[in-house]
C-alpha cells in the first residue's frame, strides 16, 4: 500500500489522479474497460500497484477500497469498490486474478 494515509475515498482518488492514474476502469463481462479510450483488459494484462482501504467508521458509504491499477500497455487508472457485504462479487472475482505488485 502507498505510504500516504488518506482520510476519504475522494482524497485518495484525487491524489492518484494527480500521480497519473487517470483512466476510469469499469468491469464489462469478464474484462476491464478504460472508459475514455475504450481499451479492454483481461486480468493478466493488469497489476494492482497500490490500494487504500476505508473503514467507514463515520460514514458507511466510505466502506471502500481504492485500487491504483496499471495495464501492461501503460494505461493507469483508479477503481473504487465497496467491501464486505456491499462488494460487487463479479468485480471481486475478477480482481482475484489480477497481479499485485505494491513494492
Amino acid at each position: 500500500m502507498g505510504n500516504k494515509v488518506y482520510q476519504t475515498v475522494a482524497e485518495a482518488v484525487r491524489a492518484l489522479e494527480e500521480r497519473g492514474f487517470t483512466a476510469n476502469f469499469e468491469l464489462i463481462g469478464k474484462t476491464f474497460r478504460a472508459m475514455e479510450s475504450g481499451k479492454t483488459f483481461n486480468p493478466d494484462d493488469l497489476t494492482i500497484v497500490e490500494h487504500h482501504r476505508f473503514e467507514g467508521s463515520s460514514d458507511p458509504e466510505e466502506m471502500a477500497v481504492v485500487y491504483a491499477i496499471e495495464a501492461d500497455d501503460g494505461t493507469r487508472g483508479v477503481l473504487v469498490d465497496a467491501y464486505g457485504a456491499y462488494a460487487n462479487p463479479d468485480l471481486s472475482a475478477f480482481l482475484k486474478d489480477v497481479r499485485i505488485d505494491e513494492t
